[in-house]
């Protein structure tokens, strides 16, 4: 076909290109081509569970804030007893609970000074506020402690539940805090099976450390109670944790090998 012969729609077409390359040149309208992104910058790393554990506890540093109020009571509460001091009963046993309640305060004033997250601190002011009144209104100091052995107990009764209607809690928790909130380790039969005796492991332990709180908190044991509470309990729960992890990471790891 010879120049100028091309049939009348064919050339308004052209026409038309030409004229819409040349405002394309003109006004440098072509797309802007983004560079790739690097896939770390796309996506952040999701935490591990360990470390997202960690921070809902507050971490080593939570830990050990969560115990200063007890180390107060019990401290106060054995050197204005009868075996240093010598005061009176009911005496030693409200100056325990102010310290334990101003050690509470103090915690959370120091990470508001510090512009701090206060959630851990607030949740242990709670538990120590519950803990001060039992004491203070039947004037036992084992009964300081009693909250947080019944909470124990509770924790422990609702991990058996989960495992007996076949919803074991561990799996859940695995799934929000190590697998981006997919609960699809119910299509895995060895995960399962393994969430199962993790949670029944998990009931054992908290069974364990409210039933030694709570036969101490029978016996009337204050100092001993509190003891326990700190040297005992906290050292239980880190070798179980620790297991957990060490369990979940050995079978998750052997199926990424066996796929």
């Amino acid at each position: 076909m010879t120049p100028g012969s091309e049939p009348r729609h064919a050339a308004h077409e052209n026409v038309e290109e030409r004229l819409a390359e040349e405002v394309v040149e003109e006004l440098d309208l072509h797309p802007v081509q983004e560079p790739p992104r690097q896939k770390d910058e796309d996506e952040e790393p999701f935490p591990s569970m360990s470390e997202q554990i960690s921070e809902q506890l507050g971490g080593v540093r939570g830990l050990i804030e969560s115990s200063l109020p007890v180390f107060a009571f019990v401290i106060l509460n054995v050197v204005l007893g009868d075996a240093v001091a010598g005061l009176e009963k009911r005496t030693a046993l409200y100056w325990a609970i102010g310290g334990a309640v101003f050690a509470a305060l103090a915690i959370g004033a120091f990470r508001l000074f510090r512009k701090e997250p206060v959630r851990h601190a607030v949740n242990g002011l709670f538990g120590i506020a519950v803990g001060a009144f039992l004491a203070y209104r039947s004037g036992n100091a084992e009964d300081f402690y009693l909250p947080g052995i019944l909470l124990t107990f509770g924790q422990a009764a609702a991990l058996l539940i989960s495992v007996l209607v076949r919803k074991p809690i561990i799996g859940y928790v695995w799934g929000v805090m190590a697998n981006k909130g997919r609960q699809d380790w119910f299509g895995n039969t060895r995960l399962f099976r393994t969430f199962q005796w993790l949670t029944l492991v998990w009931v054992a332990s908290l069974t364990l450390r409210a039933g030694i709180q709570y036969y101490l908190w029978a016996a009337g044991e204050a100092n001993a109670l509190g003891i326990v509470r700190i040297l005992i309990s906290w050292p239980i729960y880190a070798a179980t944790f620790a297991f957990t992890a060490w369990a979940i990471h050995r079978v998750t790891s052997e199926q990424k090998v066996e796929a």
